[in-house]
């Protein structure tokens, strides 16, 4: 099995969500997140003063999937974040143990 991290922006969520549950993946995480890459953050206003956001809001989605279906799932989560713009997001792969989760 393998564990699917996606970092999406939080406008994608919503959609790569409805993704997941269409594909029958029902157990997932969902995280608040903050990024920092070739995006360089942006300028806000406060009080009438500009400053730098460094950090971009993102939501964090952890998804357990059989090593089978992992590039069916990377592949349709990739077509619903996608935006064509820098930022759209990150897909990280982590190989699980052999051993049966524990269960409490």
């Amino acid at each position: 099995m393998k564990q699917l991290t996606v970092v999406v922006r939080p406008f994608c969520a919503e959609s790569v969500l409805e993704t997941l549950q269409n594909l029958g993946l029902n157990s997932v995480i969902v995280r608040e997140a903050k990024g920092y890459s070739r995006q360089k953050g942006y300028l806000d206003r406060y009080q009438g003063s500009e400053y730098s956001m460094a950090f971009i809001p993102k939501v964090e989605i952890t998804v357990t999937v059989d090593d089978e279906r992992v590039d069916e799932v990377a592949e349709k989560i990739s077509k619903a974040a996608r935006t064509g713009r820098i930022g759209d997001g990150k897909i990280f792969q982590i190989q699980l143990s052999q051993e049966e989760p524990l269960e409490f």
